[in-house]
């Protein structure tokens, strides 16, 4: 019988490799940007055509390569970084493996200039589907600029594979941010489509960080600074204030690597214990330097998992870093015994206390209800009319609640609870009765049943009632749009400018009317019509933290996660107190949805207690 087992030929060993390197746009664009920053480059341009999918190009000023070196370059396992297995755990560099050029020139058309300063020519060399199709001398300037073509032209399966252009800008946007984060002193730009997105200058790390994630952070960002003969910690954590729901703006490097840890981002959320809610994120960006003899960083394909020979040490550590670094900068909460220079100044200190203003501010109220027994709640007849204005609005605002609640239309109700088209039919094996409807703790609404009561959480009951009906509108029902009297306009980081981008046209049916107004610049012409106005920016910006959160954690499409995220991010939050009328038309909405008893993610909207479980639960 003949051999079964046979060599792979080159070009389809090389697209294999690409598998695992090339996974879409954004990893050939961090290769690319990583081989420019080893080369010691001081400016790299980015340009992106059609979300990388035509072209990607990175330019670079570097040293640039020999003849021999820029074809060389294309072959497996071909690197100038690793020499002796030593060296593979004493890695400085960024790019090592030696097969990225070699994966990109398998799965696209691969052009590349490049000159070192003391040569007089370039070399320009053409590759496509890992072999060279064209090399001569060329004019160039000193550095390296590498364009490929066409990604997965010779793929189709993996191309159809890829995301909309949207959504994979995005995540060349990530990737670019990760590299421009971690070398601040280098100039970096990004062009998509012939528009500059991004132009940052070499600068500080606080610019830098500025620059890519918003101005918002810029009074909001607490330094963090720590240096052990183990290891050295830096970088900069958001005051508790600035953390979101979501888990995007959050950088952990080590020695300049982007790195992805669930263990150190634990020591982070502990470092913030009982200072943000338990459902909140804090921004940080934090590098740690170390002996690169203690870190593995080749357990991973993408180099974005790494293995610490001394995890605790590393935890511990940054964990301390960053409480001391808030405690230092008085956001965690301190008891500081120094006395403010600014309170020696003050006349009260200043001047002597004599006997006659002694005797002065012992005659006052306020020194008896302090020294003389049964003086803590009295009040002098004399003094009535000095707490007139206190009763006068306490009354006022108790009428005004009690007017509310015999006419919910009067005054200003905390929200609106909106009508659905099918109020009137209930279906049928429904438990609810219409009876008397009691609100707990502003946070649940007791209603009775046929044997007992159901006990209906409010907020997630009404995540429920918006889902169907944003569901209903995203299905060919639009939803009716209120333009803005005084249109509102929303300045957005550039990841998030691309989010917004990419869901314009589905807000639009659900009543968000929104326009783009030049670079990362939207302006919002209308809202839905039962939406209050004068809250539109708001609205939109933890719309675009719940989008981000569902992107993360859910595989739905991404109608389905921008109808989860406004149910969400619209329904009516614990805390609130409803009227009478508000938490009926709550109930009738709830029990007349398809599926009632849980929220899109799967919680229970209502919990039902009968009367047999009840007598239980006393008996013990």
């Amino acid at each position: 019988m003949p051999d079964k087992i046979v060599l792979l030929p080159d070009n389809i060993a090389n697209q294999i490799a690409a598998g695992e390197v090339i996974q879409r746009p954004a990893s050939a664009v961090k290769e690319l940007l990583e081989n420019a920053v080893d080369a010691g480059a001081t400016e790299i341009k980015l340009l992106i055509q059609d979300a990388g999918k035509s072209l990607i190009q990175v330019m670079d000023n570097g040293g640039g390569m020999s003849e021999t070196d820029a074809r060389m370059c294309f072959e497996r396992h071909a690197t100038s970084k690793i020499k002796s297995i030593e060296d593979l755990f004493h890695i400085k560099t960024m790019g090592f493996r030696g097969e990225a050029l070699a994966s990109i020139a398998a799965v696209a058309q691969v052009e590349l200039k490049t000159k070192r300063a003391d040569d007089e020519t370039g070399v320009y060399i053409e590759v496509e589907n890992s072999a060279v199709k064209k090399q001569e001398p060329i004019a160039a300037p000193t550095g390296t600029s590498i364009a490929m073509k066409n990604l997965f032209f010779n793929v189709p399966a993996r191309r159809n594979f890829l995301k909309s252009n949207a959504a994979e800008m995005r995540h060349i946007v990530d990737e670019f941010t990760r590299v421009a984060l971690s070398f601040p002193h280098i100039f970096f730009s990004l062009t998509t489509n012939g528009q500059q997105l991004f132009h940052l200058e070499a600068g500080s790390l606080k610019q830098r960080i500025v620059q890519l994630l918003g101005n918002n952070y810029n009074a909001k960002l607490v330094t963090v600074k720590e240096d052990t003969d183990y290891m050295n910690i830096y970088g900069f954590v958001g005051k508790p204030d600035m953390a979101k729901k979501t888990r995007g703006d959050q950088y952990f490097f080590v020695n300049n690597r982007f790195i992805k840890s669930a263990y150190l981002n634990h020591a982070v959320m502990n470092a913030y214990q009982e200072m943000i809610a338990t459902d909140s994120f804090p921004m940080y960006v934090l590098f740690i330097d170390l002996d690169p003899a203690v870190v593995d960083v080749n357990v991973h394909p993408t180099k974005q998992e790494i293995k610490f020979e001394d995890e605790k040490i590393i935890y511990a550590f940054v964990q301390a870093a960053i409480k001391h670094a808030l405690a230092q900068f008085s956001v965690t909460p301190t008891l500081d015994f120094d006395l403010d220079a600014s309170i020696q100044q003050l006349s009260s200190i200043q001047q002597p206390f004599t006997e006659e203003r002694q005797s002065s501010a012992a005659s006052t109220s306020l020194f008896k209800g302090f020294t003389q027994k049964h003086q803590a709640h009295f009040i002098e007849p004399a003094n009535k009319t000095e707490l007139k204005h206190w009763r006068d609005f306490y009354e006022s605002s108790e009428s005004a609640v009690q007017s509310r609640e015999s006419d919910p239309n009067k005054g200003d109700a905390p929200l609106t609870i909106h009508h659905s088209p099918v109020t009137q039919s209930l279906p049928k094996g429904t438990p609810y009765h219409a009876g008397e409807l009691t609100q707990l703790l502003s946070t649940y609404i007791v209603t009775p049943s046929a044997n007992g009561f159901i006990l209906i959480h409010q907020q997630l009951a009404h995540e429920r009632v918006l889902y169907e009906q944003l569901k209903a509108a995203a299905h060919g029902k639009p939803i009716a749009t209120q333009r803005s009297m005084f249109p509102v306009t929303l300045e957005l980081s550039p990841a998030d400018a691309a989010v917004l981008g990419e869901l314009m046209a589905d807000l639009q049916e659900l009543g968000y009317t929104i326009e783009p107004f030049g670079k990362n610049s939207f302006v919002i012409q209308g809202t839905p019509a039962d939406l209050e106005a004068g809250n539109e920016k708001n609205i939109i910006d933890s719309l675009l933290e719940q989008y981000k959160h569902f992107s993360n954690e859910l595989k739905f499409s991404k109608r389905e996660k921008l109808v989860r995220s406004l149910a969400k991010q619209q329904s009516i939050k614990t805390g609130i107190r409803l009227t009478e009328r508000e938490m009926r038309q709550l109930v009738n909405d709830l029990f007349a949805c398809e599926q009632s008893n849980t929220t899109p993610e799967g919680n229970p909207t209502y919990l039902e207690f009968k009367q047999e479980q009840l007598e239980k639960m006393f008996k013990g």
